[in-house]
């Protein structure tokens, strides 16, 4: 679509050239490559001291512009990394002529946009944006295009949250023009969620790492997702809807070509997707946000850029009944639940962020200059009493009553409170810096100054009674025992609290006798915490080595030291309570890689394998229930994550890029302090287990549990994207999206971590969709027609869960009197349509 889009960019100027000289005019075509041969994308060609518009190449660095003719014109080729040239012609009237150009690579890298050969030296992957108006997802968020990469790992449909390689949620860096993202604090489930902050209309660029990135990019453990919002160079527009939401997208520029704005404005609801999960009631979920960017180029060195970002959103739900059979073949029960209450959630955020950029008049210098405030205002609120009923199902094909109830297992009621209120704030300060010595040699460097206040009242509590038990309860029961409340949390938090952290990082190149290259990237990360007074230096490094074969491979060698020093969540355990004393967890990457670029069938293909193992200290033991995670607030566990991930992309079909991915991964964790005592027979067998050491027997043994598989230990995972064309037909596409997960770790609530390894189902998904481009951009237009506005249309019907598989995203707990617990999954949604349009123009 990107190649179109070029495409009918340049028919356009060339209309409009037409329209205004009224001398005749001649046609100029050709492409536009680099020193090696390959084609250069978004050259402007242009006329010197004319006053008609210029023209992009595509993606294929081709262009067509119309010039005057029967007079000496000198047209000028640029390009922000290869240096500018000039033809100067003559044509006749009504002649076309061939005009092929070769551009040289500057000496110097622009700061934001870097060459692709030097991006391929590091351990990062570049996405075209354009695919994520394509891929088919309930989310119909942005961050889909993620789940299916090498390494990432996403198991709910209505969540933006993923993991990669064995992390969790909070341990990736998101980063939107060079300002750090933050997530959501209080989401519980991802029915709650809205949108992620990315808005994909506004887009240019999309860098992601999953591991042993750069020191340029920040302290998390994880993985790093660089998004670059584009300047608009006309004035244009997209508009989409489906029965999920819609998405509104402006833009323009002035006709000094100095000042560029651009507006985005999104709505979602997922009402229509939770009308199909076991919980039946009356949901209004509502998501709104308004983005904003806008440049201004002060002199021909520095320009202004200001980004801001307002959303809202509010989740309610009357929950009626559910209803839900579980268990096996030979033991089939049903959990019948009729609730009474309600939940009212709102959380919204604001985001402000204003750049002063530099770039010097030899193009060696780039510094930028920002300063940002981000504010976000949480709330939960719910009363929700549960009856619930549990009941064994008839399991006898044979009889006329299979699948019927045929006895009452148990009986019970649950109430669940809570009202918490959060607010946090955000400011910073940043400075980044990059010189370039030559087109091989850089060196970046930053510094940042972040003030973080938060501000968090909270009261939750749970109420189980069974059968006129009040649990936990005593045995013998004493009816004159006051109630118990389970999981009681009162809490009020305010902490204020300073960081400071710095880069500094070197990039260099060189080619070899025998025309191998040899990389190397090289840095040092530096953080303080006032809070909890830690101080953090931690290097990182890659090597990149391309030898001179006929086939054209690179490999590379990554690795540092990755500190993430506490936020928030972090710093609060499963009671409320702060630790102020807790340190940064570590995390030390070595990643080995090779990526391998080749033809098949004409086409271009890259093969990606990388090897990683990640070594990890001081970490935080967590539990995650749906998208919560609730961390124990220690530096007491030391662990590790290794693997292996796989990826094919490429024009499997000619034009339109697919890939297939496959990862494998274990990560484990030991637990420092965590034991229990187990009581031996005289035969050696195990007959009682689980002592503590506050209750234990003389003739007790302790067992220590070592290393125990994270909530994140999913060992095999797969992804596709795959699309593809009607033979004769190609203005209508398919997009197949598939996601496979094994199953991950999961336990009863409450318990040791140790009890926590038993293991979901595998997490099977397969999404589907058919567009048609009604209106195509490189068409001809009735110059009358209202047509002539609209650039595309397209329509699309997408079909969500085509297998309808039931995924399990958690687990709701029942017990009964004697203490026994249940496993009650929470299914994700089943098969459903959409229907989608999307207008350009």
């Amino acid at each position: 679509m990107k190649t179109s889009l070029n495409h009918i960019l340049c028919f356009f100027f060339v209309f409009v050239a037409g329209s205004l000289y009224s001398q005749s005019t001649a046609t100029i075509y050709g492409s536009i490559t680099n020193q090696d041969n390959e084609p250069i994308e978004d050259v402007s060609i242009s006329i010197l001291g004319g006053s008609q518009q210029s023209v992009l190449t595509g993606k294929n660095g081709d262009f067509s512009y119309t010039i005057p003719a029967d007079s000496t014109v000198t047209i000028i080729f640029n390009s922000l990394s290869h240096t500018q040239e000039q033809r100067v012609l003559e044509l006749a009237s009504g002649e076309k002529r061939e005009l092929n150009t070769t551009l040289k690579f500057k000496n110097t890298f622009n700061i934001i946009n870097i060459y692709d050969k030097s991006e391929r030296n590091q351990n990062i992957t570049r996405i075209d944006p354009i695919l994520i108006t394509h891929i088919p997802t309930a989310s119909q968020d942005f961050n889909a295009i993620l789940f299916t990469l090498p390494g990432v790992s996403n198991r709910n449909e209505l969540s933006s949250a993923y993991s990669v390689r064995g992390g969790n949620f909070d341990e990736n860096l998101v980063y939107v023009n060079g300002i750090e993202i933050y997530r959501p604090f209080l989401v519980r489930s991802g029915q709650q969620e809205g949108l992620s902050f990315i808005n994909p209309d506004m887009v240019s660029s999309v860098v992601f790492s999953a591991g042993g990135f750069e020191a340029k990019y920040g302290d998390k453990m994880s993985s790093v997702l660089d998004v670059q919002y584009r300047k608009p160079r006309e004035f244009a527009g997209t508009a989409s809807g489906s029965m999920l939401g819609g998405n509104l997208e402006l833009e323009g520029i002035s006709k000094s070509h100095r000042f560029s704005w651009m507006i985005g404005s999104r709505y979602k609801s997922t009402k229509y997707l939770l009308g199909k999960i076991d919980t039946k009631g009356q949901y209004k979920p509502s998501f709104v946000d308004v983005q904003g960017y806008a440049t201004y180029d002060l002199t021909t060195n520095w320009e202004l850029d200001l980004l801001g970002n307002y959303s809202s959103n509010k989740y309610n739900i009357i929950p009626e009944n559910r209803e839900t059979d579980f268990g096996t073949l030979n033991q089939a029960l049903r959990l019948k639940v009729y609730f009474d209450g309600q939940e009212v959630d709102k959380f919204s955020t604001m985001l402000g962020a204003l750049s002063a950029i530099y770039r010097s008049n030899d193009e060696k210098s780039n510094l930028k200059f920002i300063v940002s405030a981000f504010k976000s205002k949480e709330s939960e609120a719910f009363d929700i009493q549960g009856q619930y009923f549990i009941s064994d199902l008839e399991t006898d094909f044979g009889k006329p009553t299979f699948g019927q109830e045929v006895a009452e297992r148990g009986v019970g009621t649950f109430l669940d409170h809570a009202r918490t209120n959060l607010t946090a704030y955000v400011y910073s300060a940043e400075h980044k810096g990059q010189y370039n010595f030559t087109y091989n040699k850089q060196v970046l460097w930053g510094a940042k100054y972040s003030l973080e206040n938060i501000s968090d009242k909270l009261s939750e509590w749970k109420f189980v009674d069974s059968a006129g038990y009040s649990l936990p309860t005593t045995i013998p029961y004493n009816p004159q025992e006051e109630i118990i409340l389970k999981d009681v949390i009162k809490q009020k938090i305010n902490i204020v609290s300073n960081r400071v952290s710095g880069f500094l990082e070197g990039i260099i190149s060189k080619e070899l006798k025998d025309t191998s290259t040899l990389s190397f990237t090289a840095g040092l990360r530096a953080n303080y915490w006032d809070l909890n007074k830690q101080a953090l230096v931690g290097p990182r490094a890659t090597l990149g080595f391309k030898p001179h074969w006929k086939r054209d491979f690179l490999f590379k060698l990554s690795g540092g030291y990755y500190y993430q020093p506490p936020f928030y969540r972090e710093l609060r355990n499963v009671e409320g309570e702060l630790n102020y004393n807790l340190k940064a967890q570590t995390s030390i990457h070595c990643v080995l890689s090779s990526d391998y670029n080749f033809k098949a069938w004409n086409r271009p293909f890259k093969f990606i394998a990388e090897a990683y193992y990640k070594h990890l200290d001081n970490i935080v033991p967590y539990e995650i229930d749906n998208v919560r995670i609730r961390y124990s607030a220690k530096n007491n566990a030391r662990g590790y994550a290794t693997g292996l991930d796989l990826k094919v992309n490429g024009d499997f079909v000619r034009g339109l890029e697919s890939w297939f991915s496959l990862s494998f991964m274990q990560t484990q964790e030991d637990i420092k302090d965590d034991f229990f005592y187990t009581r031996y027979n005289s035969d050696g067998d195990t007959i009682i287990a689980g002592y503590t050491a506050n209750n234990i027997a003389v003739d007790s043994t302790r067992t220590e549990p070592g290393y125990i598989p994270r909530p994140t230990d999913q060992r095999v995972s797969f992804g596709l994207f795959f699309q593809d064309k009607m033979p004769g037909l190609p203005d209508l596409k398919m997009h197949l999206n598939l996601l496979f997960g094994s199953g991950v770790p999961f336990g009863p609530p409450g318990s040791e971590r140790y009890k926590q390894v038993l293991r979901m189902p595998p997490y099977r998904r397969v999404d589907i969709g058919f567009s048609y481009q009604v209106l195509r951009e490189n068409r001809k237009v009735n110059e009358k027609s209202i047509g002539r506005y609209l650039k595309s249309v397209w329509l699309s019907l997408e079909v969500f869960n085509l297998l309808g598989t039931s995924n399990t995203v958690s687990y709701i707990w029942v017990e009964d009197v004697t203490s026994r617990q249940y496993a009650v999954p929470n299914y994700l949604t089943s098969r459903q349509l959409n229907l989608r349009m999307i207008v350009k123009f």
